[in-house]
């Protein structure tokens, strides 16, 4: 804008202004003539994009690659190699139309995947119990034991805890409870409180 004032306005010559504003004459001769013809609103910023562009891929071979896409889940590497593309059009054509990653796919339905998440910490909060089994001891000769609490077989119960806000995993200690009754109100007990402890932050 204040090129183009000094140019129109005050009649500075292009290249005493080009220098003043560290561009070239013909930069400062574009900005001049749309300050001329168009007044202040023509010194807002334009897309650079051209209007035309005649090397873009036919619109057919795009809805091919998109029809690839929707029905058989493929990348652009494995579309260009059934089209003979080059993979770099491929994944031009699918950003263009706005497709979702493959990654970001359900497996089953082939749908967005919806995720979510809650204001604020123990807004909603999910424990899983995972069963651990209890195997017999090593050998003592091939793998010596370290002492310590020696657990009797069968199955140990290990809480885990996730919370909606942000999916982080509460630091839940494994209890060596023998049944998920006796494990559950531990865990809860606990990832609340982990909950509680991340909203005061």
């Amino acid at each position: 804008m204040r090129l183009a004032r000094c140019v129109v306005d005050d009649k500075w010559p292009l290249r005493r202004a080009a220098e003043r504003f560290q561009v070239s004459p013909s930069t400062a001769k574009r900005w001049a003539d749309r300050y001329r013809a168009e007044g202040v609103a023509g010194m807002t910023d334009r897309s650079s994009r051209p209007h035309t562009s005649p090397n873009r891929t036919p619109r057919p071979i795009e809805r091919r690659v998109l029809h690839l896409r929707r029905s058989k889940r493929l990348g652009p590497v494995r579309i260009g190699w059934r089209l003979g593309l080059p993979a770099s059009t491929c994944h031009a054509i699918l950003r263009r139309a706005g497709a979702v990653r493959l990654a970001h796919l359900d497996r089953a339905t082939a749908e967005p995947i919806r995720r979510y998440e809650h204001g604020s910490p123990g807004d909603l909060i999910h424990v899983d119990i995972k069963k651990l089994g209890n195997g017999p001891d090593p050998h003592p000769l091939r793998h010596p034991v370290v002492a310590g609490p020696v657990h009797p077989l069968g199955a140990d119960h290990e809480p885990r805890g996730i919370e909606a806000h942000q999916v982080s995993l509460p630091a839940v200690r494994p209890d060596r409870l023998r049944s998920r009754g006796g494990t559950r109100p531990v865990a809860v007990t606990r990832v609340a409180a982990c909950a509680a402890r991340h909203a005061a932050h």
